[in-house]
Parts: C-alpha cells; sequence; structure tokens
C-alpha cells in the first residue's frame, strides 16, 4: 500500500493592521516602510519567513493606518536537530548526567564522540519551530518601538505611546484571528473606512481580502504608492483641462497623498489682482499653507488658478470649491500685505539693524558678517575681473531681506525676495541677481550662481561660513553637520570647478580668515583644507572618476582645485601607456628614498654633476635635465596630459638608474647626491600627479 504524502508546512498570507488617529504627513511613509522591515526581519529570525522568498512583504498606509501584508508565512516553523559537545567521557557518570539533563535529553541517548581533547559526550536534541500565533504581538510591539517617532503619545488611562493614539488592531493569518495585544488594543478582524464616505467597520474573511475589501466598502486606497499614482494623475488631467501645467509639484505630491484616503481633485480660483505679488511667495503660501498646486502657463507664469486634491468625491463640489477659496484669499492677502510693507523700506536701511542679528553667538551680528563677505567678495571680484564696486554693493546688501516681513514668514524666500525688492529700490541687474543667486548650490544638483558677481559674493558667503566654524571649533563629526558645512565645502568646490574660476582655494581660505578680528577665532588651516579635500575626494567619485586618479591628482593639485578635471583627463591617458606601471613602481621607490633621507635629516639641494661616477646615473641627470624644460612648458600652459607623456622616454634611464646604481651607500657626499637627483626625478614625474598610486 503506498504511502501518503506528509503535509508541508502551513502558510498563508499574513496581515497586520494598527488603526491610528491622523498619523503626521510627512512622516507616514517612512514609518510604513520602517514597521514592515522591522516585523518582516522578527518573522525571518524565527524562520516563519519563506525562503526564498517569492514575493517581496508590502507596506500600506494612509493617514488613519499603518499595514503590514506578507504572503507565504508559516503557521509554524520547523523543528531543528541539533547537537552540542559537552564534558569529557572521563569526568564521570554525574558529569554526563548533568549535561543530559542541561538539553533535556536521556543519558543513555548520549553519544561519544572523538576530540583533540579526548572522548567527549554528544548531545543530539529538538529544537521546536516557533509559533507564528504565539510570538506575533510581540514581534509586533518589539518592531513599534524601532520606528523613528520624534515624539510619543499617551492616550486613555494605559500607558501604551505611540505617535499618535490607536484604536484598532487587525492580526491575520489567511482566515485565522491571531488572538494577542499590541499597545493596549486587542487583535481583530474588523478593519475601519474612509471616515465620511465609507463603511466604519469592515469585517475581513480572509487577509487576502485587505485592499480589495477596504477600496469596495471602505472607500480607501491603502496602497501609498497605488494613491500617489491616482492623484497624479488626476491633477495632470485636471491641469490639461484648465490649459495649465504644475510645474514642480513631487514633494507636494508625496505629502498630499499621505493626508487622504480617497483623493479627488478639484480646480480653483483666486484674483488676478494677486498676482502683483512676486509668483513666488504665492506660491509657496499655497504650497505650504493650504497643500494646493499652483497652475502655471507654458512659460512658467503663475495663473490664477490652483487644484485641490480633496479626501472627499462628490459630484457637486461647489462647496469645497469655494471654502478653499475663500481660505486661499485670506492667505494670499497676508502675502500682498507683507509684501507691499516690505517695499516701503529700501534695503539698504535694513541693514544696519543686522546689528541687532545674532549669527553665532562666538562669531557676532549678521553685520558683522556682511562686512566680512563684503571684503572677501570685493578681494574675489577684482581676482576674476568682476565689477568690484556692484560685487561689493550685492554683498552689502546681501542679507538685507533677513528683516523682510515676507522672509520672516517664509525663510525659504531669503535671497529671492532681496531680489525684488533691490529691483525696487532700483539698485542695478547684477546687484539683485547676485543677491537672490548668492545661496546657491543649495543643494546637490542645485544651478549655480549666475555671472562673476553672483560667483564671488557666493564664494564669499561660504567662504566665510566655513573659516568662522571652524575657527571656533565647530567640525562637523560623523553624520552631525548642524551648520551645513559639508554642503558650503562642496557648494566652493562647485563654483570653483563647474563656473571654472583660477582661483587658489588654499588662498581663498586664508583670506576668509584674515577678514575676522585678530583673537576672535582660532587657526588650524590643515584641518579646514583636509575637510575641503575630502570633500573634493567625495565629489569627484561621484562623478564617477576612478579612486586611484583622484588620489594620484589631488595629492598635487594644492588649492588648485580648477585644475582637477583636466589633470585627471592627463592621468587617464597616461595609465594606458606601456610604460606606466614600470613607472609608477619606480616613483614609488623614488618618493621612499627622498623619504628615508628627509627621516635622517638630509636637506636637499641641486645634484652636483662633478660627484657622479656612474654612467647610470649621468644619464638619467641628462634625461631629467633634457625632460624638465619640456615638462614644465607643458604644465605652464596647461598641456598636463604632454607633460606626463614625456615621462615615458625617461623609463629606460630609470630602469638602468635603479638596476647599476646603489643610492644608499656609506659614503655620505654620494649617498645625498644621488638623492638630490632623485629628488629632482620625482619633482619631474610629480608634477601633474603623484604617479606613485598608480602602482598597485
Amino acid at each position: 500500500m503506498p504511502k501518503k504524502k506528509t503535509a508541508g508546512p502551513t502558510t498563508d498570507t499574513l496581515l497586520v493592521e494598527l488603526l491610528t488617529e491622523e498619523l503626521p504627513p510627512k512622516a507616514l511613509q517612512t514609518l510604513a516602510i520602517r514597521f514592515r522591515d522591522a516585523l518582516a526581519a522578527h518573522l525571518d529570525g524565527a524562520s516563519l519567513l519563506p525562503r526564498p522568498r517569492v514575493v517581496d512583504p508590502r507596506c500600506l498606509g494612509t493617514p488613519r493606518r499603518i499595514a503590514v501584508l506578507i504572503q507565504g508565512v508559516l503557521e509554524k516553523a520547523t523543528d531543528l536537530s541539533e547537537k552540542t559537545a559537552g564534558p569529557l567521557v572521563s569526568a564521570g557518570v554525574e558529569a554526563a548526567k548533568g549535561f543530559a539533563k542541561k538539553w533535556g535529553v536521556a543519558v543513555e541517548s548520549l553519544e561519544k564522540i572523538q576530540t583533540s581533547d579526548g572522548a567527549k559526550w554528544l548531545a543530539r536534541y529538538t529544537t521546536a519551530g516557533a509559533v507564528l500565533d504565539d510570538i506575533l504581538a510581540q514581534k509586533v510591539e518589539e518592531a513599534l518601538k524601532v520606528l523613528p517617532i520624534p515624539k510619543l503619545m499617551r492616550w486613555g488611562n494605559g500607558e501604551a505611546q505611540f505617535a499618535r493614539p490607536v484604536h484598532g488592531l487587525v492580526m491575520m493569518h489567511g482566515k485565522r484571528v491571531i488572538t494577542g495585544s499590541v499597545l493596549g488594543v486587542s487583535a481583530g478582524n474588523a478593519t475601519s473606512g474612509h471616515r465620511f464616505m465609507g463603511t466604519a467597520s469592515i469585517r475581513l474573511a480572509n487577509a487576502n481580502d485587505y485592499e480589495a475589501k477596504l477600496r469596495k466598502d471602505g472607500h480607501v486606497i491603502a496602497d501609498f504608492a497605488a494613491r500617489k499614482s491616482e492623484i497624479d494623475k488626476q491633477l495632470r488631467v485636471e491641469a490639461k483641462r484648465q490649459k495649465a501645467t504644475l510645474g514642480a509639484y513631487q514633494d507636494l505630491l508625496d505629502e498630499v497623498t499621505a493626508l487622504v484616503e480617497f483623493p479627488a481633485v478639484y480646480a480653483g480660483e483666486f484674483d488676478a489682482l494677486f498676482l502683483d505679488v512676486p509668483q513666488e511667495c504665492l506660491i509657496l503660501s499655497m504650497q505650504q499653507h493650504q497643500r494646493y498646486f499652483p497652475l502655471v502657463d507654458s512659460g512658467g507664469k503663475l495663473m490664477p488658478r490652483f487644484l485641490i486634491v480633496s479626501n472627499m468625491r462628490t459630484a457637486s463640489p461647489a462647496n469645497i470649491i469655494r471654502g478653499n477659496e475663500r481660505v486661499l484669499r485670506a492667505r494670499l492677502s497676508d502675502a500682498k500685505f507683507f509684501y507691499e510693507q516690505d517695499c516701503k523700506e529700501r534695503l539698504e536701511r535694513r541693514v544696519p539693524r543686522l546689528a541687532q542679528v545674532i549669527y553665532h553667538n562666538k562669531l557676532g551680528s549678521q553685520l558683522e558678517r556682511v562686512e566680512r563677505i563684503q571684503l572677501l567678495a570685493g578681494k574675489i571680484a577684482r581676482e576674476i575681473g568682476a565689477d568690484p564696486l556692484l560685487t561689493e554693493r550685492a554683498a552689502w546688501l546681501s542679507k538685507a531681506d533677513l528683516l523682510a516681513e515676507m522672509v520672516g514668514e517664509f525663510p525659504e524666500l531669503q535671497g529671492i525676495m532681496g531680489r525684488y525688492y533691490a529691483l525696487h529700490d532700483g539698485e542695478p541687474k547684477e546687484v539683485a541677481d547676485a543677491i537672490k543667486s548668492h545661496y546657491r548650490p543649495r543643494f546637490a544638483g542645485d544651478v549655480l550662481p549666475d555671472g562673476p558677481i553672483a560667483s564671488a559674493v557666493a564664494l564669499a558667503d561660504k567662504l566665510d561660513t566655513l573659516a568662522g566654524l571652524f575657527g571656533i571649533g565647530q567640525v562637523p563629526t560623523g553624520d552631525k553637520d548642524p551648520f551645513a558645512l559639508r554642503r558650503a565645502a562642496l557648494g566652493v568646490i562647485r563654483i570653483l570647478l563647474e563656473t571654472p574660476l583660477e582661483l587658489d582655494l588654499f588662498s581663498l581660505l586664508r583670506a576668509a580668515e584674515e577678514t575676522f578680528p585678530s583673537g576672535l577665532i582660532g587657526s588650524n588651516p590643515n584641518m579646514l583644507r583636509e575637510f575641503v579635500q575630502e570633500r573634493l575626494r567625495n565629489y569627484l567619485r561621484d562623478r564617477g572618476e576612478n579612486s586611484l586618479y583622484v588620489e594620484a591628482v589631488i595629492g598635487q593639485l594644492g588649492g588648485l582645485i580648477y585644475q582637477a578635471p583636466a589633470r585627471l583627463n592627463a592621468v587617464k591617458q597616461f595609465a594606458k601607456l606601456p610604460e606606466a606601471k614600470d613607472l609608477a613602481a619606480a616613483n614609488k621607490r623614488v618618493l621612499n628614498i627622498i623619504r628615508k633621507n628627509e627621516e635622517i635629516g638630509y636637506a636637499f639641494k641641486a645634484p652636483d654633476r662633478s660627484l657622479m661616477k656612474e654612467p647610470a646615473e649621468i644619464a638619467l641627470m641628462d634625461a631629467v635635465d633634457r625632460l624638465t624644460p619640456l615638462a614644465d612648458r607643458h604644465f605652464e600652459t596647461g598641456d598636463y596630459e604632454s607633460s606626463l607623456r614625456l615621462l615615458a622616454g625617461i623609463k629606460p634611464d630609470v630602469d638602468c638608474f635603479f638596476d647599476k646604481v646603489m643610492v644608499m651607500v656609506d659614503d655620505q657626499v654620494v649617498r645625498n647626491n644621488r638623492a638630490a637627483l632623485l629628488q629632482q626625478l620625482g619633482r619631474l614625474m610629480n608634477r601633474v600627479a603623484d604617479i606613485s598610486k598608480l602602482a598597485v
């Protein structure tokens, strides 16, 4: 009679849903993702997840819930057969009994094994697999505890804490409800629909029905990505109907997706008189205060219309639209009032009042900072051929809009409003544009300051930040960079490299330090230089440059970082030469010998040809003398590739020298002279880049 097949472990879809009051919209997606990852990791650690996974765990989230759906979760993990070695057999019967008792086996079942220490007892035992019903509530609690919630809330009379009060819990494995309690709430199979449009309580017959049941009976789109896609589609359709475009809206789209469960998009209007206010103010007011989507024409100009994402779908949305238009009118009226009030006072009259605005308690006021920026910007302008008077004017006015009402309401508009007010005051356009763009680049990928005047002010602003804060010991550590010094350093690098500007960065840093009153800041130029060089390394690597080539170039650049792209290209071409590998190895040897002589206190000077007796050292000296002027000429004209290519011609002389000449001889005069020759060779080989870095 054929044997019955043994049934495999029971698997099914697991649903865990936490029903809450409205969650913080900017945190919703992160909470859902972290909850999924943490719970899946806990279940995987208990061997309750399938391996390999056919379908990845999913996270779902709306303003009033976070949920996890995982397919193929085991009801019980497989029992494990394990073994462990115990005491020596020679330890006696009592030791064997204690060992057996510890592992829950009979003494008679112990086995003997031979080890390097002698015969030992071996126990074989079975570890029972975890049972989902027994551990799920605990694992959910543990997963919730690791979520990034800055401020926990407590509700009712219990001790439970979460981002928002929790009112419901669903834990189902297929058709089964898994009993248990999380945050003081007992699990069941009832979820909740849309607050106004859906069924208040929805019973689930199966975990797999969750999304479809919520959408049909609850009017809730539980999946964040699906809800976002639906909103995006409706926004595009309505914008097209309005013969408009949406401009930049993706960040707001994420936030709005976290505010609604069943979205509907409606169009509203506002009075065209408000368009007299700079459109950046109106757009920010709509997006930040009301989370509306402004509409712009094909040229990017704001239109007197906007889109509303409502949490209510209705065939007659007139009341919804009118209510939102009324609220927006009040907001735009505030913006118009702020703008008109600001325009009553010239920017230049605000500057002296910056003396009452603290920049940093150790670095003085914003006025003192403006004075430093003005001084440094003027110096930079003279070096790059920008108009120094206009540059100094722009620097003087660059922070005045910090005292404007509009910037007080919307700090993101600093610089932008300064430009509008400068133009209103009759300042030159170059000055106004520099006020706006001196904050650039604000983030990775942001556009650079436009024009030499703006570049000079932007550099001065960032250099003052770096010199001042490093000078008082506010150095970034690990992930902590409260003053965004990494961003400031990267901004300086990008302006110098991508504009490009032929300026010495190290000289600029010294000039920035010199603008501070004596004794106000300490000086550790090496630390600041190394910090900026590290940002340069990261910048070049992020652009896809080879790490070895980057190291070769950075060591020889000094502050002339604008030369980095051309030098990197030269190193790339040099590395393709058949002689490159051997020359890199020889250069490494040259640098080691020079280093050893430095360690014993030798002061290098020009080699003396009269002390050279070996033909190989004379030949190398001739080659160095012949090639150095040519290489220097190429270097001075910026032809770094040709300068490096010349090195291929010196390889035979270098090889012959190291084959036939001993440098570290007993005769100190001869040794020092040969070391001096190698120093000149090193200078020739390493002026463009430290090619020893290519020897791997």
